[in-house]
């Protein structure tokens, strides 16, 4: 099987357990704790190759402690309170998330091009044009009734941004840890620390700038 075609079966079983989950407040609590823990022994693996002082490990693994227990709390509190702005606007965040993770995929396979940073080699600008690109427009279409164009345009692009931006960051973590993923868990994606960095930056700071509006 293709890695595409690994990719796409990934992602739809994940959609599928994230709609499971949020129709169900036990499950939902379940899946987020795997993704809290599933995430530290991630981000812990990779820490240990570069930093070798314990006491910055351990503060580095604290500081990821709280910014993910953070975000996963205000995920499960907006699912359990049922706050139907706060769903709005979660799915909002996530969505064009994962549209600037298949823009960038599709439009940086079709037409390739100057890499972005060599940081990570497989970013192209053509693929971080396709990220916006793709994000804006399919947004645009979905959520037309519920945030004016402007909202979209402005909120996408800057989503967009701050998720290709976690994307790169975790990426230029993993060169300095000289690993390619950060785990194998999901077929055709790594671990969850892939699939998951540029959302995790992108909802606490999506979310602040949709609460404004």
């Amino acid at each position: 099987m293709s890695e595409l075609n690994k990719r796409i079966l990934t992602s739809l079983f994940l959609i599928f357990i994230l709609y499971l989950s949020i129709t169900n407040i036990y499950l939902l609590t379940l899946f987020l704790i795997l993704i809290f823990f599933e995430t530290l022994f991630e981000f812990y693996k990779i820490q240990k190759k570069i930093i070798k002082n314990n006491l910055y490990l351990y503060l580095s693994i604290l500081m990821l402690i709280i910014i993910i227990f953070n975000i996963l709390f205000q995920i499960w509190i907006i699912i359990f309170n049922n706050d139907l702005i706060g769903k709005l606007h979660l799915t909002f965040i996530i969505s064009i998330c994962i549209l600037t993770d298949i823009g960038g995929y599709i439009f940086g396979k079709i037409f390739k091009g100057k890499k972005l940073t060599k940081i990570s080699p497989k970013k192209t600008y053509s693929g971080m044009i396709g990220s916006f690109s793709l994000s804006i427009i399919i947004t645009l279409f979905l959520f037309q009734n519920f945030f004016s164009t402007i909202e979209i345009i402005v909120c996408s692009f800057i989503i967009s941004a701050i998720s290709q931006f976690g994307d790169l960051l975790i990426s230029f973590i993993k060169r300095k840890a000289k690993i390619k993923d950060t785990g194998n868990i999901l077929p055709g994606h790594g671990g969850v620390l892939d699939r998951l960095d540029g959302i995790f930056f992108a909802i606490p700071i999506g979310i602040m700038i949709l609460n404004i509006l």
